[in-house]
């Protein structure tokens, strides 16, 4: 195994991540710095930074996250993913993240090469949701939105889909900080309910809140 791939999997960094730590010398390979390109096999001592790393099995799961769930491992008084996952599960890393008052789809993993290609704005991965807003969605809100919002971290475009009551489909291909909370608020609306369906071609589905599956 190549040993980029081999660091890769064991620490759940992407693969150009771990050439950058070989490059920077902080891998060694049996004592010795490690080089690109080298081959290294199950009996070969492979440490960072004097760790030795063993290579995991490549996982990843989608989590129906509730609200009311933060995404990380420090709750600071609330509960986390975490809390939702056994113990086996826990080494796995939030590919983005949903903030506290938000649900859905939400994909953990130990591939970085994975998370990187979900994530990396130049693979412009699809992002659906349902918002629930405290009042209709007029049609010239529409067209500002479909034309561009002006925020703080430059400028958000939003495909909207009208759907029954005060809910409108959402499909983003950025992943900014409460980006779609942030755009509608810029219109005077508040977002009452946000829930992530999809992230490029992993769908939620009938998964209930709270529960995980393996993909």
């Amino acid at each position: 195994m190549r040993i980029n791939k081999f660091v890769a999997q064991a620490t759940g960094v992407s693969r150009r991540q771990a050439d950058t730590l070989i490059s920077n010398g902080q891998i060694m390979i049996n004592e010795k710095p490690a080089t690109a390109g080298a081959q290294v096999t199950n009996a070969d001592q492979v440490t960072l930074e004097g760790k030795i790393l063993k290579p995991s099995r490549i996982l990843t799961i989608m989590l129906n996250k509730p609200v009311g769930y933060v995404c990380s491992r420090e709750g600071q008084g609330s509960p986390t993913i975490y809390d939702l996952l056994p113990s086996n599960y826990r080494d796995l890393k939030p590919v983005g993240r949903l903030d506290k008052d938000s649900s859905g789809l939400l994909l953990l993993t130990n591939d970085g090469d994975l998370a990187l290609k979900l994530t990396h704005p130049r693979y412009s991965k699809e992002k659906i949701y349902l918002v629930e807003l405290n009042k209709p969605l007029n049609k010239a809100d529409q067209v500002q939105i479909a034309e561009g919002i002006i925020l703080s971290d430059g400028v958000s475009q939003m495909q909207i889909d009208m759907m029954p009551k005060n809910t409108v489909k959402v499909t983003i291909r950025e992943g900014r900080n409460r980006q779609i909370r942030r755009t509608f608020e810029a219109l005077n609306y508040q977002v009452i309910k946000l829930h992530r369906q999809q992230i490029g071609g992993y769908r939620l589905g009938s998964l209930p809140a709270g529960q995980f599956s393996e993909v």
